[in-house]
């Protein structure tokens, strides 16, 4: 039997595009050899990253910045608890995406969800995430063509949203993640197959009326624990790779200026609570650092810890997205945000601009990634999102 190679191209932490082998899907995994310094490596590896993408053009637009932000129908991609304080009985929303199209025409991201209130305090939704990785070139070791192959993810979320009191609110949210990159081409005698998993979010919410500067405001904090689930493995009894569980927490506030004008300003920290990889030496034993091959709750709660930087490199796995939106009459919105993350960690740190237009149970939201096309493909990257919410306001 011919081993099959194919090129194929993946996000790693948002932006990185190689080829690599069926034998090793390296597009998820470390590539093999010695790390000799593991701080000046974006060394956190799991599977499935499309997880962490933010689908809807209004998070987009701010920098990323979201978590606490007043919720409308795309909250379940972000902290799925501010479901409870939505003001509308039902609604949906569909967002898309091209993704690292300066570097690749064909990749894109696909977001639908859509909620009901059951009650004045209990809220559910659902969502589809549809990741497709385009077309990719089959060959043999001969470099026979094998034909065309379209490699695809997805992930799909049930959600519960409940409040307690006026200013509370939990969320939770159960997904069912799948991973088809192979094709199921064989490799060393054994056939792939896609990846699966399941996974769980926790969130929370918290809102205040409040005065800031002499004028009506709201102030808010989320907290959003995404991606807590089960190892993800392409080969039977093959390794099994973490899923990209993540820590958001953020704040924002929103300031009434008038009857036509409000300001909102959030900032939000995150920061992946998986294994970093250790350094090794040429033998492949580790010098500083952890093992990565751990249960997940031992993963989860060793990833604030494991860093062989130490501390300092734990404060680098952490990035800061921080953006502002104005509305005009609850109509119009201008919004501006900016990410950073660390360069020894992934380097992704942009601009973004994004604007919204509200009529009546329509809205419909732009964003535009403004970044260096020399040093970042996620430059020139568009979102757009279309949002309806149906009945009386509560």
């Amino acid at each position: 039997m011919n081993k099959r190679y194919f090129s194929i191209t993946a996000l790693g932490m948002f932006s990185v595009v190689m080829f690599c082998s069926i034998e090793r899907l390296q597009a998820q995994v470390v590539q093999p050899g010695t790390q000799t310094n593991g701080s000046l490596s974006n060394n956190i590896v799991t599977a499935v990253p499309f997880l962490l993408i933010t689908p809807d053009a209004r998070t987009g637009s701010m920098g990323e910045a979201g978590v606490a932000v007043q919720p409308d129908a795309n909250t379940l991609s972000i902290n799925p608890s501010k479901l409870a304080f939505l003001d509308k009985p039902y609604g949906f929303s569909a967002s898309y995406s091209p993704w690292l199209k300066s570097l690749v025409p064909d990749i894109n991201l696909a977001y639908i969800s859509g909620f009901y209130k059951l009650d004045d305090r209990s809220s559910i939704g659902s969502s589809l995430r549809y990741f497709s990785l385009g077309q990719i070139q089959l060959t043999d070791i001969n470099k026979q063509d094998l034909g065309i192959y379209s490699p695809n993810e997805f992930s799909f979320d049930a959600t519960y949203a409940r409040k307690f009191g006026d200013e509370f609110s939990l969320g939770t949210s159960l997904r069912f993640i799948y991973s088809n990159l192979t094709s199921g081409q064989f490799s060393s005698g054994q056939q792939t197959k896609a990846g699966k998993a399941f996974a769980v979010d926790v969130s929370g919410y918290y809102k205040n009326q409040t005065v800031m500067f002499g004028k009506d405001a709201i102030l808010s904090f989320g907290a959003n624990l995404s991606n807590i689930g089960t190892k993800m493995s392409y080969v039977d009894g093959g390794p099994k790779y973490f899923l990209p569980t993540n820590m958001k927490l953020g704040g924002a506030s929103t300031i009434i200026i008038d009857d036509y004008s409000q300001f909102t300003f959030a900032l939000d920290f995150n920061k992946l609570m998986v294994p970093t990889q250790p350094i090794r030496d040429i033998n492949g034993n580790i010098v500083s650092g952890k093992d990565p091959d751990r249960s997940v709750p031992a993963g989860i709660f060793g990833s604030f810890s494991d860093a062989p930087g130490g501390f300092k490199e734990e404060i680098r796995e952490v990035g800061i997205a921080a953006g502002a939106e104005y509305w005009y009459n609850q109509q119009f919105a201008l919004r501006a945000g900016y990410f950073y993350e660390s360069p020894s960690k992934g380097d992704r740190r942009y601009f973004t601009l994004g604007a919204g237009l509200k009529y009546n149970i329509f809205n419909i939201d732009f964003a535009y990634l403004l970044a260096d096309p020399q040093k970042s493909p996620l430059a020139n990257t568009l979102r757009f999102s279309l949002l309806f919410n149906f009945g009386d306001t509560k």
